[in-house]
């Protein structure tokens, strides 16, 4: 038995070492074009973000976003405490011929998209970022499932 196994492997290491592979080398733009990449790349996300069952999650994250006022003065929308879980499947990016010759990229709507306890605490228009949200202008806490299709195609001109 040791004998077929040490002639197998010596037998694999020769066929391996007979193998030459081409250098890398750059492709000019019509030999480049006629390379098929056959089904494009497809993907599933699963997204936690601040899962307060982790040891040491924190309890007041927050988003702000800044923005100048015509009067010059900052003001900033901030979102505390965002969380939940959002899990998405089938995305797919390929790349396609227009009618008229040229190329574009095809990205797919993910089929099913599902969201659990995904939302925020609160969100306020505040003049520090970091000051105690004293006024709240709503919550959102979203658990469902959205089933989409579709393409969100880009092309150059």
């Amino acid at each position: 038995m040791r004998t077929l196994l040490a002639a197998s492997l010596a037998a694999l290491l020769l066929v391996a070492g007979t193998v030459v592979a081409e250098p890398l080398r750059a492709l000019p733009d019509a030999e480049l074009a006629a390379v098929a990449g056959q089904d494009g790349v497809s993907f599933a996300a699963h997204i936690v973000i601040n899962d307060p069952t982790l040891v040491g999650a924190v309890s007041d994250s927050r988003l702000s976003l800044g923005f100048a006022g015509a009067d010059g003065a900052r003001r900033y929308l901030v979102l505390r405490n965002v969380r939940g879980t959002i899990d998405m499947s089938t995305i797919a990016i390929d790349v396609h011929t227009r009618p008229d010759g040229g190329d574009y990229i095809a990205l797919s709507l993910p089929n099913t998209v599902k969201y659990e306890r995904f939302g925020f605490e609160s969100m306020s228009v505040q003049n520090d970022p970091l000051a105690p949200v004293t006024a709240s202008m709503g919550s959102l806490d979203l658990s469902g499932t959205v089933n989409m299709t579709g393409q969100l195609r880009l092309w150059a001109h």
